[in-house]
């Protein structure tokens, strides 16, 4: 059994709490909170079990980096603190762990990876034995195994579209749909999250990746960017209102372009309510949330994932598939030599042993 690590509890570390207690080779050994509140708390209990599974939550890092844990699931946000995150998984690798991560987008793809990123990672690496696997959904398996394993069913490929279409009022991370995002704020204020050349620092590994993988050279990554306002005051469950006028929808591409034409987009259509911007394409079935591929070619080939957790919520369902394509990785980064790894690395399995496995 791998001991292992869950650090951090928000909406991906609820979810890697449950797929850690129900893999068959991972032992759930510790799980790290930054909140007062949470310290003491039964893991079962945060990750909303029913049932407690032992294992109270710390704060002290120090204490469960020194017990040699053979994993740990870095599952505190990024977003916001990149370079608090990056600290804190150059620290879990340097003690030896495998560490898998959503938080650093800069390593998605590590032979582009900015050095500022790469460096101490691979430093870490050096000295202490550890491993790093960056992944997650979009960025992650929405536009890296999914697409490719797309487009080898098919024949010719002219292009390749990954689509994200969310309703974000489902989504329980205010501060980053309302500030990096700028839903709810006047059309003037610029979000961070859009800025020019962020897309391409988050998503640009993907196309670099894909590029990668079908032997494309790529000329250069493009943007584009729309936004639309809300005609009228909207109310959410998790977030309370948002005022007419203000931000309520944004579309947005990063687009891979070979031989001077887009081949290779990454494109997000978001909303904070489904009346903004009805004209944008929306979920098949007229849900909260999908992710889609569509493979231009021929076959002409559409596939699209929706996933639920949590009481039926596409958001905690995204957040479920990035924490399992992460967990899941554990047992196999484990087994092989230490080092930096992308999605071309780490295959994506079967989930052996778990067929009709239930959680406590």
């Amino acid at each position: 059994m791998i001991s292992t690590v869950v650090w951090g509890t928000g909406n991906v570390g609820r979810a890697a709490i449950r797929a850690v207690e129900a893999h068959p080779s991972l032992e759930l050994a510790a799980v790290l909170v930054h909140s007062p509140g949470k310290v003491g708390r039964d893991a079962g209990e945060l990750a909303g079990l029913e049932s407690q599974l032992g294992v109270a939550a710390t704060d002290d890092v120090d204490a469960v980096l020194a017990a040699g844990p053979g994993a740990v699931v870095y599952a505190a946000s990024g977003d916001i603190r990149p370079d608090e995150a990056l600290a804190d998984v150059v620290r879990a690798v340097g003690a030896g762990a495998v560490v898998v991560t959503p938080a650093l987008y800069p390593l998605y793809e590590r032979r582009g990876a900015p050095a500022e990123f790469r460096d101490p990672v691979l430093a870490a690496v050096a000295s202490g034995g550890g491993s790093l696997f960056v992944s997650g959904v979009d960025p992650g398996w929405g536009n890296d195994v999914l697409p490719l394993l797309v487009s080898g069913l098919g024949s010719t490929v002219d292009a390749i579209r990954c689509q994200e279409i969310f309703d974000y009022s489902t989504y329980d991370q205010e501060d980053s749909v309302r500030h990096l995002i700028g839903m709810g704020h006047p059309m003037e204020y610029e979000p961070l999250m859009l800025a020019p050349s962020v897309p391409t620092m988050v998503w640009g590994g993907q196309i670099r990746l894909m590029a990668r993988a079908l032997g494309a050279e790529l000329d250069e990554i493009r943007e584009t960017l729309e936004r639309r306002a809300l005609d009228a005051t909207v109310a959410t469950r998790t977030m309370g209102e948002f005022a007419a006028g203000t931000q309520g929808a944004v579309r947005f591409e990063v687009r891979g372009i070979v031989g001077g034409e887009p081949r290779i987009v990454i494109e997000h259509i978001t909303r904070i309510h489904p009346s903004c911007a009805p004209d944008w394409p929306a979920p098949p079935d007229g849900g909260d949330g999908a992710h889609r591929v569509i493979v231009e070619g021929r076959p002409r080939i559409e596939v699209t994932v929706e996933a639920t957790d949590e009481g039926e919520n596409r958001s905690a369902g995204g957040n479920a598939t990035a924490a399992g394509r992460l967990v899941n990785a554990i047992d196999w980064l484990v087994e092989h030599e230490p080092g930096l790894y992308d999605a071309l690395d780490v295959p994506l399995r079967p989930a052996a042993g778990r067929l009709g496995r239930k959680q406590p």
